[in-house]
């Protein structure tokens, strides 16, 4: 998720623009970017805590405009209530847009290993709240924040028990969030796309058992493609209903995450079907990046000289 569409004013005189919205043909002349580009915060959990600030102050330099919040290990909001969080981003230039939560406690799927940091030892995870034991609270915190979104960014789905209760979960908060003025969406790994034993693809379920006005999609491309599924596809199927995007990069064997442009996801028809998708943001994510900055320097890099959307 990047460009560097902050050069917004290039002069080779004086350009005022004031208070004026650009018009499609003059976006088009200047170059402009109209989505500003944003970045998962997960790209930065085993480092983010130790420097929160520090850290959100290297984001903004690099050109991000928008962040997407996840999980702490100090617990809240990178060791902070809601508004405190917000007042930093905001005074850092950064737009706080949305936040992910868990749909259910945590657990492996079965057969599966933790995953490891960049010095190999398996990742540790504190105790998290989730939507199944906690959902009014993490609505009402989000709320409080200001945040547009409220993201589940993982819910268990590989048995038609688990399905079942997840939705009955994720339809719930549905109606919460949107009580609360929020809009609610679903994150996707690769696991939603497959097969039961039944023969169900969770993923259908997830679009055909919630209320398209309530529940939206964040689409995952890189997983979404790893499952063998083309997006864009998925925009047509279900035109407007994916408003936010992950966005990162897959290596040949479709096994390493790899940052934006350098391995083989073609983006370009991508991000030429946003509108199809009726995506508003998108959001550069690099899980356990042994370099998170180079990796969100060098993607921000490549979308700002390859995308323009």
């Amino acid at each position: 998720m990047n460009f560097s569409r902050r050069k917004f004013l290039q002069s080779t005189g004086t350009l005022v623009l004031s208070g004026a919205v650009l018009s499609g043909k003059a976006a088009s002349y200047l170059n402009v970017v109209k989505h500003p580009v944003g970045v998962q915060l997960f790209t930065f959990f085993n480092t983010m805590d130790a420097d929160v600030k520090g850290t959100l102050s290297k984001i903004a330099a690099a050109g991000y405009k928008e962040i997407e919040s996840a999980f702490s290990k100090k617990g809240g909001y990178y060791g902070m209530k809601p508004k405190e969080f917000k007042t930093m981003t905001n005074n850092l230039g950064l737009t706080w847009k949305s936040h992910h939560v868990l749909g259910a406690p945590f657990k492996l799927p079965a057969g599966t290993k933790m995953p490891t940091t960049p010095d190999g030892k398996p990742m540790v995870l504190p105790p998290m709240l989730n939507l199944q034991d906690n959902m009014q609270q993490l609505v009402d915190e989000a709320a409080d924040g200001g945040v547009k979104y409220l993201v589940c960014a993982n819910t268990p789905t590989s048995t038609m028990e688990e399905l079942k209760a997840s939705i009955a979960v994720l339809n719930k908060t549905a109606d919460a969030a949107t009580k609360a003025g929020l809009t609610f969406a679903y994150h996707n790994h690769d696991m939603e796309f497959r097969i039961l034993k039944d023969g169900v693809i969770p993923y259908d379920l997830l679009l055909s058992e919630t209320d398209p006005k309530k529940m939206k999609m964040e689409l995952d491309l890189a997983w979404a493609v790893k499952a063998g599924k083309n997006p864009v596809d998925l925009f047509k199927q279900n035109p407007g209903r994916f408003p936010l995007w992950h966005v990162k990069d897959l290596d040949a064997e479709r096994e390493n995450i790899l940052p934006v442009g350098s391995g083989t996801i073609d983006f370009k028809p991508i991000f030429a079907a946003a509108s199809v998708a009726g995506m508003k943001s998108f959001f550069v994510e690099h899980d356990m990046p042994k370099d998170a900055f180079g990796s969100i320097n060098s993607s921000i890099q490549y979308i700002n000289k390859n995308i323009n959307v």
